[in-house]
């Protein structure tokens, strides 16, 4: 199996790309009660086309034809360098359509450029997702253009709903800020997951022992913080009494300046951010 037939009836959401994310919202979609049929997914990839497929049953396709005309919702999900080749096929088919881009680094106006719009009237949607979507945990920062409205940011919601939180940000390049917090976040904790098991294990727990001690502690102080209205400072305040282990703790983080170099990574992601957005989608 390669594709499935071309239908009179164009795709409400057509994908360009199958990958991960597009996996993510495509089972978001169907389990939310959107018809398979309805959806379509273009990917080169014959692997990619037989997992949704075979897991959605939506339509796919390597290649765009005329089936994508009329679609209502282009959602765009392929790799950024991937980009300019993927919307080649696809320009003369999508510029009526509203526009969702799950892509890092290429910006509204390339977006824009490659389907045939003048900026100023295309309807798009940058969207800054993280890898906890693909268990419905992630958050999304959301930029639209100003033809975007009210009505279709709802609909942009209602789609990433399955993933997990939206957020809204007024200026585009605020993005790059998301990319380098939550977008690369979760590879810091990961990071630091990764060291308080390598801790444990030097202090004589066993790595499983490790990790499940450092994943739900994460767990359940994120938890915390989330349900309390009080400052994540007043949170770490109650935790630490000046004398104890965790005052111990605390001050050899200080001294080794882990706040800065947290900073600092932070501050490197989102220049790389810039960086990309340059390189890519100017």
């Amino acid at each position: 199996m390669s594709s499935t037939p071309t239908h009179a009836t164009p795709p409400a959401i057509a994908f360009i790309g199958g990958g991960n994310m597009a996996s993510a919202l495509i089972g978001g979609l169907v389990r939310a009660g959107h018809a398979p049929a309805s959806i379509l997914a273009i990917d080169p990839g014959d692997a990619a086309r037989q997992a949704l497929q075979a897991s959605f049953g939506v339509r796919v396709q390597p290649a765009a034809d005329a089936g994508l005309a009329g679609a209502g919702l282009v959602v765009w999900a392929v790799k950024p360098q991937l980009f300019a080749e993927a919307a080649a096929p696809c320009a003369a088919l999508v510029g009526g359509a509203l526009q969702l881009s799950v892509m890092a680094g290429i910006r509204s106006d390339a977006i824009a450029h490659a389907i045939g719009q003048a900026p100023a009237a295309a309807r798009i949607v940058r969207s800054m997702p993280n890898t906890p979507a693909l268990i419905g945990r992630g958050i999304a920062g959301l930029y639209a253009t100003p033809a975007v409205t009210a009505a279709e940011r709802h609909q942009i919601e209602q789609v990433l709903a399955p993933t997990g939180q939206t957020l809204w940000v007024d200026q585009e390049a605020d993005l790059d800020a998301v990319t380098a917090l939550s977008g690369s976040g979760p590879a810091y904790v990961f990071y630091m997951v990764e060291a308080m098991v390598a801790a444990a294990t030097q202090m004589g727990l066993s790595p499983a022992q490790g990790k499940r001690l450092a994943l739900a502690t994460f767990d359940g102080a994120t938890a915390l913080a989330a349900q309390s209205d009080e400052p994540v400072a007043t949170l770490r305040e109650r935790v630490t009494s000046k004398g104890g282990t965790t005052h111990a703790g605390l001050e050899s983080l200080r001294a080794d300046g882990v706040a800065d170099a947290i900073g600092r990574a932070v501050r490197a992601a989102q220049q790389r951010a810039r960086e990309l957005g340059d390189q890519f989608g100017g």
